[in-house]
């Protein structure tokens, strides 16, 4: 059951993000358990270890990164007793099938909650999550903070991570505030087409690995914290409103999705995007807030697209991936 230390193996299911919080909020100095591996899915990442100068005293060399396809083998050859899911946008049915494959080979399976995970700052926190990812977060974000600028706030963006490069060690607390920043820390499209548009009208973003130092970074110079969230994972920052952006093109999703049904049934305010020619859809996801979360605003939204008439005739590339696969 346990190490040669007498701590617990667990092995941490993520996608480069959650899954290093998770590590540093629950597991990093916690003398019960021992991670053993991290796996990654949905994208393909460079780095195959998380490096032991990040992982902490009770760790005295790198935690080896899998594949995830080969979770029931590290299960077996690991000793592993729990698995602890930590990534996003997968349907409860999948979320399902990963933790039978745990439990078929034995071990535990887990879900970490916001009571383990979240960050208190000593600043107001406004958070903007979605049901789904490409339901239209980062408008939103961008829409907010503007808003907050012109009542003469200083506002700082947090966003959530993408580790994806080989070095993490060099990502552990990454600060933004021009878009040469961007060159500095060598960002990818990913990085980019979420901070760039933040930095251009003039907000400084944080991100990185360990959050509770970029938490600390934000708050030495900002009077309001937008936590910017990515796919439909809960905010790691804990907030004083929560914000959660819901697709009347993919209704019935705040049903059906991890972790984005937590987000529907914990905001504040729920904004429906896309209800124009989804009305019944847009309907649809009013009456499950009226079921799931009552004490919620709910509110259609807009957002109005234009595209400068020197375009007519050329080709474009729109750079938003979620927003063209996902949303």
């Amino acid at each position: 059951m346990t190490s040669k230390k007498g701590r617990i193996n667990a092995l941490i299911l993520g996608a480069a993000g959650r899954d290093y919080h998770n590590f540093n909020m629950f597991f990093k100095n916690n003398p019960h358990y021992s991670v053993v591996g991290f796996t990654h899915a949905q994208l393909p990442i460079q780095t195959k270890y998380f490096p032991k100068k990040l992982a902490g005293k009770l760790y005295n060399k790198d935690i080896p990164i899998y594949d995830e396809s080969q979770m029931e083998q590290i299960i077996r050859d690991k000793d592993v007793h729990l698995v602890c899911f930590s990534y996003s946008d997968l349907s409860h049915e999948h979320v399902m099938h990963l933790a039978s494959r745990a439990v078929a080979q034995g071990a535990s399976f887990m879900l970490l909650g916001p009571k383990e995970t979240m960050i208190k700052s000593n600043k107001k926190v406004v958070a903007v999550c979605a049901v789904r990812t490409g339901a239209g977060k980062s408008p939103v974000t961008e829409h907010i903070s503007k808003f907050l600028k012109s009542k003469g706030l200083k506002v700082g963006i947090i966003r959530h991570p993408m580790p994806y490069k080989k070095d993490l060690a060099k990502q552990n607390v990454q600060v933004f505030k021009t878009l040469q920043d961007l060159k500095k820390h060598n960002c990818t499209i990913e990085e980019r087409e979420d901070y760039e548009r933040h930095l251009k009208n003039g907000f400084a973003v944080y991100a990185g690995i360990d959050y509770k130092k970029v938490l600390k970074e934000a708050e030495k110079c900002n009077d309001v914290i937008i936590w910017d969230g990515g796919n439909n994972d809960y905010p790691f920052i804990e907030p004083d409103v929560m914000i959660t952006v819901a697709d009347a093109m993919r209704a019935g999703d705040e049903t059906e999705y991890y972790p984005g049904e937590v987000n529907f049934r914990t905001a504040d305010i729920i904004l429906i995007n896309k209800w124009e020619n989804r009305k019944k859809d847009a309907k649809s996801i009013m009456n499950n807030a009226k079921t799931m979360n009552r004490s919620a605003k709910v509110m259609k939204i807009s957002m109005e697209f234009c595209v400068d008439a020197k375009l007519k005739g050329k080709v474009i590339v729109v750079e938003d991936g979620p927003t063209i696969t996902h949303g």
